[in-house]
């Protein structure tokens, strides 16, 4: 791959993430009315304590999606400032990992996509993962899901 090849790569895997991540912030916020739409059509019946109970639910729901649309609002956050526009030598946010069979993208926390007949593994720089890979240049292995895995290359 060229040095062209390789930066038009990375900006394709950011944009994808950038799109993974709008779609989850699209069902989240869904998800959010959806629950708000439910709360708000629960009728006072003579069992008050249903009526309650089922408020509450639809409250707490609703709370765990917002929770989840802040986090998506951070990694995409994150992933804007991953800059892929620099061919990178070591482990950095940004950076390609190479190795065989898949290729690890440190931007955001997106686990496994197939991109071009390709899997690719996103990891947000605050992974344990990233962290284990921090500085590590082609050449070097690291364990992953108990194996040794050799990066190939770097980019």
């Amino acid at each position: 791959m060229t040095e062209a090849e390789k930066i038009a790569f990375k900006n394709k895997l950011k944009l994808t993430g950038q799109q993974i991540i709008e779609q989850r912030m699209a069902a989240a916020r869904t998800l959010i009315k959806n629950a708000q739409e439910a709360a708000n059509s629960e009728e006072k019946s003579s069992a008050g304590d249903k009526y309650e109970t089922a408020r509450a639910m639809n409250q707490l729901e609703k709370e765990m999606h917002s929770k989840q649309l802040a986090q998506q609002v951070k990694e995409l956050a994150l992933l804007h400032e991953v800059k892929t526009d620099v061919v990178y030598t070591k482990v950095f946010p940004g950076a390609c990992i190479e190795c065989a069979g898949m290729v690890f993208f440190i931007a955001a926390g997106l686990g496994k996509q197939t991109i071009d007949d390709r899997l690719i593994i996103y990891l947000s720089p605050q992974a344990p993962l990233a962290k284990t890979l921090q500085n590590k240049v082609a050449g070097n292995s690291f364990l992953f899901n108990g194996k040794e895995v050799s990066i190939e290359a770097i980019y």
